[in-house]
């Protein structure tokens, strides 16, 4: 408890064992700020604890890892003052060949152990009527492409519930930011292409499948992906704003996917997308 004496803020990151989560963790650690990092894989944190922050095993689907790290951190300091839900994988594969229970997990990671843990996170927030909520969502929370159906749908659904959580919790004084990357430099891609092949690659949808999958690779090999730094960069930022934007969006294709999406119509976007995988 001696810290919170001298004001700093403690901050949580999940899935902060590679990828954006990790740069968030070095960067925020940077910031001068108490930072727990949770992550199924406790192995993969070594670095960041070697820089001061905490490790904490962590499943989002598990309530007792949920539970233990919450409780952790209040007994510890008092609490989360800024809690950056990055926790998230993508599930790709057509609607038809994807397993509802492989759909439920999809919402299990990306929305509801990151409902659950900020649930647990507010009553300290409330008390001391201050904290920053921060969702790494996606430029695909606005957009959609092929085979992204359960992804997309998960990223959707968290853009209207950062939303409502917003105007819930401003009269507790609290922030709820929404982080819609581009294409980053993680293992967003590596993760998504086997499984996708392994669920449609031999089904009716195979075409459309394996010419995505080459045209993921290529854009990864010809664009590279902006790097996870772009991300963490916002975020320290929004956690130093007294008053944050309710959204950012960082990374390459993301200003101009976004754009297309909002000004013309559906059937435009449908061909822009399509136009990749021809």
């Amino acid at each position: 408890m001696s810290d919170r004496t001298v004001n700093k803020q403690v901050a949580l990151v999940t899935g902060a064992s590679s990828g954006i989560g990790k740069a968030v963790a070095e960067q925020l650690i940077k910031d001068g700020l108490i930072v727990y990092v949770a992550a199924r894989r406790l192995e993969k944190m070594d670095d960041l604890k070697s820089l001061g922050a905490h490790p904490l095993k962590m499943d989002i689907t598990v309530e007792e890892d949920v539970v233990n790290v919450v409780n952790t951190i209040r007994a510890e300091h008092g609490g989360i003052d800024v809690l950056v839900n990055n926790a998230g994988f993508g599930s790709y594969g057509s609607v038809e060949d994807t397993p509802i229970d492989d759909a439920r997990y999809q919402f299990e990671v990306n929305l509801f152990g990151l409902a659950h843990l900020t649930q647990l996170a507010l009553p300290d927030m409330r008390e001391k009527k201050s904290g920053k909520i921060i969702n790494i969502s996606s430029i695909g929370g606005k957009i959609y492409t092929p085979l992204g159906a359960w992804y997309h749908a998960t990223k959707h659904a968290l853009e209207g519930w950062s939303d409502c959580l917003r105007l819930e919790v401003k009269q507790f004084g609290i922030d709820v930011v929404i982080i819609e990357p581009g294409l980053i430099k993680t293992e967003f891609g590596d993760v998504m292409l086997d499984p996708m092949l392994e669920r449609s690659g031999n089904t009716a949808y195979a075409t459309l499948t394996h010419k995505l999958a080459k045209a993921t690779r290529a854009s990864y090999e010809k664009n590279g992906g902006s790097p996870p730094s772009v991300i963490s960069d916002v975020i320290s930022r929004a956690v130093k704003s007294s008053s944050p934007k309710t959204r950012y969006a960082a990374g390459k294709f993301s200003t101009s996917l976004l754009f297309i999406r909002k000004w013309f119509s559906d059937r435009v976007f449908d061909k822009a997308i399509m136009s990749q995988v021809s």
